[in-house]
């Protein structure tokens, strides 16, 4: 999740998001044997996405574990770096799937962050999840249009609605800002570029994922994760967590528009 304006999880206190100790994994003691970044940044899908191969219940739970702003899943850890690690140490512990497989979502930011308040847990997470180049696994989450992209974020910055449940009548349609844009996509040009800067680092190939490919063929989506780390699905294993519902497409779609005609 990203921070916003209007406090995004004062806005989800009545839905169930994922983080909930009820869609725990039965609890798994010692380092999960796969794990996997999902690099991605924000409005790519990655929610809808990361709860595909979570519903399996053989590729962990990538959920954004590392996420402490204020407005966060985690935001009461956002200044206590003891706190902080003992989340992930429960993430670990409750969202490794019983097949040994951990997950972990991630944006730059979030990255960033914990870098400049946490470099420790940081240290730990990089071991931990990135423990070396060949057993290195990194899924990441990209979208096409990137036009789409851009609107999505602009519009999600300026409203606060990053979900589908957060909208609703009364909120008025946000005027048109090819500034707002033109920011969003400087926006996600920067964070991807930190992401290649990682991978370049970390001398590894991802496995990229096209959002426009989630959206047409779901299953293969996931099959490609799944082989890209080595693990077989279990039909037996899928589990039962929150669904993830489309936003309104109406006012992106107007944007599109004006934004084309410009």
């Amino acid at each position: 999740m990203h921070p916003s304006k209007d406090g995004m999880m004062h806005d989800l206190k009545r839905v169930d998001t994922g983080y909930e100790a009820k869609f725990d994994f039965p609890p798994r003691d010692g380092a999960p044997e796969r794990p996997y970044l999902l690099a991605t940044v924000p409005r790519s899908g990655s929610t809808y996405f990361s709860h595909l191969l979570w519903r399996t219940g053989c590729l962990g739970a990538p959920l954004e574990y590392l996420n402490f702003d204020p407005d966060g899943p985690y935001g009461h850890a956002h200044t206590s770096p003891a706190e902080q690690h003992r989340l992930w140490q429960s993430a670990l512990h409750h969202r490794t799937s019983p097949n040994g497989v951990f997950g972990l979502k991630g944006f730059p930011l979030q990255f960033e962050a914990l870098q400049q308040g946490n470099p420790a847990l940081l240290g730990q997470v990089m071991r931990q999840i990135l423990p070396s180049r060949e057993a290195s696994r990194i899924v990441c989450l990209r979208r096409r249009d990137r036009t789409a992209h851009a609107i999505s974020y602009a519009r999600a910055i300026l409203s606060g609605v990053w979900r589908k449940e957060q909208e609703g009548a009364g909120r008025a349609e946000l005027e048109y800002s090819a500034i707002a844009v033109e920011r969003a996509a400087r926006m996600i040009e920067e964070q991807e570029e930190s992401w290649a800067a990682m991978f370049a680092d970390l001398r590894i190939t991802p496995l990229t994922i096209w959002y426009e490919d989630v959206v047409a063929e779901a299953e293969a989506a996931v099959a490609a994760v799944a082989d890209y780390c080595d693990v077989r699905l279990d039909p037996s294993a899928v589990v039962e967590i929150p669904s993830i519902a489309r936003q309104s497409q109406q006012g992106a779609s107007v944007w599109a528009a004006k934004h084309d005609g410009r």
